[in-house]
């Protein structure tokens, strides 16, 4: 993605590059999108830039004619004649400014709704069934009973209430109960203290309502504009589908310096989404929920560095279902199944034995300078050295709510009780949930 700005003589401009504009078709078509867009947004460009050129050179012509007016004033001159083709230039200037910004809004437009450029690593495929797995890690468990799925579990025990949670506040709510709730606590922070400990994130704990050019920097705006709450203020605040999005914003606007990358960020917060294009899925339970706990990792690098910075996230992440023992795959997503930002992302997926499944419960992407772009956050790495985009990173570290699930259903019991991991045996207080009263 390139700010309008970009598509002048700036060095950073992509789309000058016919390498990059081959590549970049290519890449379209391969996620499944129309490749004749980038054609598109070169004929728009080039009509923005053809309109404010001719405005520039009427206004050179308005200027000169307002010289020629002062001169003919001082000499008695009569004027009336050139004041009427003044005001009838003046009139045509502002009918090419207008069309100019049309084509400026139309370019903008198209540019904000264009995907990344995909990484020559990402597979390509039409859906999930074209990704690849990277690794398993952990065998599921065998059970000598038929095992539940959360819900079942999470009622039984009294430990999670969807009822109650629909009563006050609707569908996709949960109340956590008891050892439910200090499970969901106590998990947020084994993950803080892992990735900071462990990984050498810095904590953050960020703002869980941004504005609008934030959702854009990060690319949520405007193409999944309608799966986020807002709240109606002055101006619009959003609630956070992720910490992503503030933790990336971090940096908007900035130039930093290059000595001081990489840098890597640890956040908590709740996440909100509307889901408004998941109808029918995962509708029963916590898989789906408009608010969930989420730990996240950010991070942002050198350009030459990410990809190597992805691999160790994405490692990162995995500790967490390693220490926790929770069997998982990693999955490379393809083409047809990977978010418009991301150019190369892995899927951790842990097994649900409830569901008889792999389920995903973190997406640990590579998002190049695609983001960087858009909220415009450049490094320099000497003083007269030229500003360059950073690349940023993400991943979840993990789904706070969907690490419970696979707790609750992997180390579930025929009595119904649930085993507490042993790396959150300290956190919880205790080694064993039981149902109670």
């Amino acid at each position: 993605m390139i700010d309008i700005r970009a598509l002048e003589k700036d060095e950073n401009n992509l789309f000058m590059n016919q390498h990059f504009v081959a590549g970049y078709r290519a890449s379209l078509k391969n996620r499944g999108a129309d490749p004749s867009a980038v054609d598109k947004l070169l004929d728009l460009n080039k009509t923005r830039k053809t309109l404010m050129t001719e405005a520039e050179t009427s206004k050179a012509k308005q200027n000169k004619i307002s010289g020629d007016i002062a001169k003919m004033k001082r000499a008695g001159e009569n004027t009336d004649a050139i004041m009427k083709e003044m005001s009838g230039l003046a009139e045509e200037i502002r009918g090419m400014e207008a069309k100019a910004a049309e084509a400026d809004a139309k370019v903008t437009d198209l540019l904000l709704h264009l995907p990344n450029i995909l990484h020559h690593t990402t597979p390509v495929g039409s859906s999930a069934d074209a990704n690849v797995e990277v690794r398993r890690v952990g065998a599921p468990r065998t059970f000598s009973f038929q095992p539940k799925d959360h819900v079942a579990l999470g009622e039984a025990l009294k430990i999670i209430d969807f009822e109650r949670a629909g009563k006050v506040s609707g569908a996709r709510f949960a109340f956590l109960r008891g050892a439910a709730a200090r499970i969901e606590r106590s998990l947020i922070q084994f993950m803080m203290d892992v990735h900071s400990e462990r990984g050498g994130y810095e904590e953050m704990i960020p703002p869980f309502m941004v504005n609008a050019n934030s959702l854009m920097g990060t690319g949520q705006f405007p193409k999944f504009k309608e799966d986020v709450f807002w709240i109606k203020s002055e101006p619009p605040y959003f609630l956070i589908p992720t910490a992503e999005v503030p933790v990336t914003n971090f940096f908007a606007g900035e130039i930093l310096d290059g000595a001081d990358l990489p840098k890597s960020f640890v956040a908590y917060s709740p996440c909100f989404r509307s889901e408004a294009g998941s109808y029918g899925k995962d509708t029963k339970g916590l898989i789906r929920q408009h608010q969930f706990d989420k730990v996240e990792l950010v991070k942002f690098t050198r350009p030459g560095e990410s990809e190597a910075a992805h691999e160790k996230l994405t490692l990162d992440a995995e500790e967490i279902l390693k220490q926790l023992e929770l069997p998982y795959r990693t999955m490379a997503l393809c083409s047809g199944d990977i978010s418009p930002g991301a150019m190369k992302c892995y899927d951790l997926e842990v097994w649900l034995p409830g569901q008889n499944a792999y389920r995903e419960i973190s997406s640990c992407s590579n998002f190049g300078d695609y983001q960087a772009r858009r909220a415009n956050i450049r490094f320099r790495e000497g003083p007269k050295d030229k500003p360059l985009f950073v690349h940023t990173l993400n991943g979840s570290g993990l789904a706070v709510g969907r690490t419970l699930i696979a707790i609750l259903e992997n180390y579930q019991s025929e009595d119904g009780s649930i085993s507490v991991p042993k790396a959150l045996q300290r956190y919880v207080g205790s080694s064993t949930i039981k149902a109670t009263k």
